[in-house]
């Protein structure tokens, strides 16, 4: 939910465990989408959604009280942290919604794209200069995703555009979260976002409740789901505050790779021929836009000479 300053100069030790951090991270990522396409089939969306967000700002409160808790209406950039819960909120409900219809990995590959989206958005958002072999990657990546949502696909029609509007919001969420960075400590965009994405899922959650009711274990199982969810950022800022972003920027597509596996082991659902030949060009795009340009190398290594001065 949230992006921490990277530590300059990170020991080997520290850079092998940030890396481990994230992989363990994206891993609980894919566990919380499978296991909550397991749910689906008996439960409702806005009742898994209003359970996880509402273990998310338990966790949010926690983390509040230890940093001292805030004055939630006295904090500068209020609209900006309103505007980026609710692109997490849009997120966490189209995404759950869409997973009620669509396979794992298609799912998971168009919500991918959001990195493709977030270069296209960047210009507008934060006045960035977008050269030539990333606009012809975006397009790659676009193309990646006609592949896997193409006609003759049998993808569901309403599924496709919740997952588009999931991947679209969660870009805007990036950018906002890029432009907060500075300005609002991540503890504090951390609540917000909790509270707010609680309140989005919590309006429609009284009309969809469950039918039956979740036996004790089953709500454990959401339960323990919610507080998954919840650790999994905080293990993302773990690695963050360790290793530098441009490090763990590619392996976010091992998260893809493992929902693919999971789509056919799990629910047999593997992907078709051209879908996967549309993952793997969202995942070869992806990478290469995630790798640090020879400008950024530059400066990171002139940064490092001024602070070791």
């Amino acid at each position: 939910m949230s992006v921490l300053p990277e530590i300059p100069q990170p020991t080997p030790v520290s850079q092998k465990a940030g890396v481990l951090l994230f992989l363990c991270g994206l891993m609980v990522f894919s566990i919380f989408d499978a296991s909550s396409k397991y749910l689906l089939e008996t439960y409702p969306a806005p009742f898994l959604n209003v359970m996880r967000y509402g273990t998310v700002a338990l966790i949010a409160i926690a983390i509040l009280i230890r940093h001292g808790v805030p004055r939630l209406r006295a904090v500068p950039h209020r609209q900006l942290l309103i505007a980026r819960g609710i692109a997490l909120g849009t997120v966490g409900t189209c995404f759950m919604t869409a997973l009620i219809w669509m396979p794992l990995a298609e799912a998971t590959a168009i919500y991918f794209t959001s990195p493709l989206i977030v270069i296209v958005l960047s210009r507008w958002f934060l006045q960035e200069h977008v050269g030539l072999l990333k606009w012809l990657a975006v397009l790659a990546g676009f193309g990646g995703m006609l592949l896997i949502i193409r006609p003759g696909n049998d993808l569901p029609a309403l599924g496709t555009v919740l997952m588009i509007i999931a991947a679209v919001s969660f870009s805007i969420f990036q950018l906002l979260t890029r432009k907060l960075a500075d300005k609002v400590p991540s503890h504090i965009q951390y609540g917000y976002t909790a509270f707010i994405c609680l309140l989005i899922t919590g309006l429609p959650a009284p009309f969809f409740l469950p039918d039956p009711w979740p036996d004790w274990k089953d709500f454990l199982f959401i339960l323990s789901l919610g507080i998954s969810n919840g650790a999994g950022h905080l293990l993302l800022i773990a690695a963050f505050q360790r290793v530098a972003a441009s490090t763990l920027a590619p392996l976010n597509y091992c998260q893809l790779l493992i929902a693919v596996a999971f789509s056919t082991i799990l629910f047999n659902q593997p992907p078709d021929t051209l879908a996967m030949a549309g993952i793997g060009l969202i995942m070869a795009t992806g990478v290469f836009l995630a790798l640090p340009t020879r400008k950024t190398l530059q400066e990171t290594r002139q940064k490092r000479l001024k602070d070791r001065q």
